[in-house]
């Protein structure tokens, strides 16, 4: 099967890398060509904008999380059916977590994809092509296709560094004119969510007419690979499985969901923001998200919070990943020091910080067994976190070791079968996981 396909990457954070693959998007969709993105890492708010801007669910491509033939394997079987797939990296081109493990050079090498590099070049000039020949030739193996050059100030600007360009024989997609409009919005984990832009159609088309008139499209569609398509299971008995999704817990990769599916499980949906009881289920998993900026209406819909509350007390299985532990713990207090009383499952009590507590890759094992799987059992997680969790009488749940330092620290809660912490899973990457979870639901059937 051919996939056409790129890699969009940047020679560092900030480079503009959201912007431009947002308009990207948004340019070729306008063409009438039906386009799957996807993002490299664990990020779950870039991808809102690629599924805002395309029309069609972003993807993430994780190599810690999820091992590299069976990420090889989720991106045929979710691409196969597109005209191509545009693939947004992390971080600098050669960034990543220990080792650059899940860095986009890794990935779009397991992919064997192409790759664009996006250049910042506001205040440099030829400087810039030096700067483009270091990335290109710092891994021989990777498919360095050419540079697209942003904040460019003026034609002669422009002209300048694509002629230092030709000298050495690296293509250029176009050069985008330095415009501070042509931007999305922000807050403290980076860009504020997709589901929270009110104005953000009008943001989308304004990139994506700056992009359609200033980068050379035509160019990027030129590029072409073979995969190999995959097999999946079937079940029967499909237990249903609670998704909490509303304008407060948006962090779900669709690959991770899809396994749950895989395993038999049918996946329904319900706002605890806005439903006033969970819907008739025998699981529940609570996502990452921003309770801390909607925390006194969570705390409002007591409803929904005593709903959540009795099916822990009668143990049905429950997972809930950073936000949705935050929102399971007794209290969260925001920013401003105002405490708003949480469901209540874990006695544990969260704080919001102004700096950042952790974020990176980590390896989980499990100290017990538990519906997740059994005592000794490692899984790949990541965690991105402001809040902090203060002491609590719960039992933890896993024994972690932070990947960038070798650090290890406890981590989790656990009430009856219940089990929250600040880690994000991706189950592609822990099937086990997954099947043992969607397992523990069907037993409930």
């Amino acid at each position: 099967m051919k996939t056409p396909r790129i890699v969009i990457a940047a020679a560092s954070s900030g480079c503009g890398k959201t912007t431009i693959v947002t308009g990207i998007l948004s340019a070729l969709k306008n063409r009438g060509l039906k386009v799957q993105p996807y993002k490299i890492g664990p990020d779950y708010i870039d991808p809102g904008f690629h599924s805002r801007a395309s029309g069609v669910q972003s993807r993430n491509l994780d190599s810690w999380l999820v091992p590299a033939e069976k990420l090889r394997e989720m991106f045929v079987e979710s691409s196969q059916k597109f005209d191509l797939a545009i693939i947004e990296g992390v971080m600098g081109l050669f960034d990543g977590g220990s080792n650059g493990v899940s860095s986009t050079a890794e990935i779009a090498k397991l992919l064997d994809s192409p790759v664009i590099l996006i250049l910042d070049v506001k205040s440099q000039g030829s400087s810039a092509a030096a700067t483009a020949l270091g990335f290109k030739n710092f891994d021989p193996d990777l498919k360095f296709a050419g540079v697209i050059l942003n904040r460019i100030g003026s034609e002669n600007h422009r002209r300048m560094i694509e002629e230092s360009l030709s000298k050495i024989g690296i293509e250029s997609f176009g050069a985008i004119r330095r415009d501070e409009s042509l931007k999305l919005p922000e807050r403290h984990l980076g860009l504020t969510p997709a589901t929270e832009s009110v104005e953000l159609d009008e943001s989308i088309a304004k990139i994506s007419a700056a992009i359609e008139s200033q980068l050379d499209l035509d160019k990027i569609l030129e590029v072409s690979k073979i995969s190999l398509e995959p097999q999946i299971e079937d079940f029967s008995r499909r237990p249903r499985i609670a998704i909490a999704r509303d304008e407060v817990f948006s962090f779900y990769y669709p690959e991770s969901l899809s396994v749950l599916e895989k395993f038999g499980a049918e996946l329904i949906y319900f706002s605890p923001l806005h439903d006033k009881i969970l819907p008739e289920c025998e699981g529940l998993i609570i996502g990452g998200g921003f309770p801390e900026m909607f925390a006194e209406d969570l705390e409002k819909n007591s409803s929904m919070r005593n709903s959540i509350f009795q099916a822990a007390q009668n143990s049905m299985p429950i997972l809930a990943e950073c936000g949705g532990f935050m929102y399971l713990s007794k209290s969260i207090q925001d920013f401003n020091g105002k405490i708003f009383e949480m469901c209540g499952v874990f006695e544990s009590k969260v704080e919001m910080e102004s700096k950042l507590q952790m974020v990176g890759y980590v390896e989980a094992r499990l100290n017990r067994d538990c519906i997740l799987g059994k005592s000794g059992e490692i899984f790949h997680a990541h965690e991105f976190h402001f809040s902090k969790e203060m002491k609590s009488k719960d039992k933890s749940i896993f024994e972690c070791t932070r990947l960038r330092d070798s650090e290890k620290y406890s981590a989790g809660r656990i009430f009856k079968n219940s089990i929250g912490s600040y880690l994000h899973f991706h189950f592609a990457g822990a099937e086990s996981m997954a099947r043992n979870f969607v397992d523990a639901c069907r037993r409930r059937m």
